[in-house]
């Protein structure tokens, strides 16, 4: 008779080992997903989603061409995290053939969780007072009606998440785009 029971013992004990082994693993796996799917933080991602061109002022006269305008940019910012992207004041600045011609603020703010932020940048875009490679491309862009222009952001900032984490991120754009000044309108937007 105690033959018996501890046969029925000892498989009740592997039984019970079994199971702990068996959750060991589950939570292990539930562990390891957790960490690879939430927990992986990823940049955001940044950029243009529409510019309207207003005040638009051209010179081609062939001792100093200009252009001036002003650009108001809806910026969107992407964050695919599963926490938010807190971030600071920073600089998006508009180029003409590689000079600087524009400059403003993007106010620090916050994109929520797996969700995109928008918001409006106004720049002045001026070639007046700037020194230029070429005179002649400029009044040659401008007698086309197609002015380049290319525009930078680099937004820095931390991921919170689950208000524990805090993990540097950055968000960097690349965009150009044509002006056509006859239209007043941005043509081929294209973003990095």
């Amino acid at each position: 008779m105690q033959f018996g029971d501890q046969t029925s013992r000892r498989k009740r004990n592997i039984k019970c080992w079994a199971c702990i082994v068996a959750g060991v693993i589950a939570q292990t796996i539930i562990i390891l997903l957790f960490v690879l799917l939430v927990m992986r933080i990823r940049n955001p991602k940044v950029r243009l989603e529409g510019v309207i061109v207003e005040n638009v002022k051209l010179d081609s006269s062939p001792s100093k061409p200009s252009f001036t305008m002003k650009l108001n940019a809806q910026v969107a910012v992407k964050n695919t995290n599963f926490g938010h992207f807190k971030f600071k004041n920073s600089t998006f600045t508009v180029s003409y053939k590689g000079t600087p011609v524009g400059e403003a603020t993007i106010v620090k703010a916050r994109a929520r969780a797996r969700s995109t932020k928008k918001f409006n940048v106004t720049v002045l875009v001026s070639s007046n007072n700037k020194i230029l490679r070429d005179s002649n491309q400029i009044s040659s862009d401008i007698d086309s009606g197609i002015i380049n222009l290319s525009s930078h952001a680099k937004l820095e900032g931390k991921i919170h998440l689950f208000r524990i984490f805090k993990k540097k991120k950055s968000a960097e754009m690349n965009c150009t785009m044509d002006v056509n000044t006859t239209l007043k309108q941005i043509q081929n937007l294209t973003c990095k």
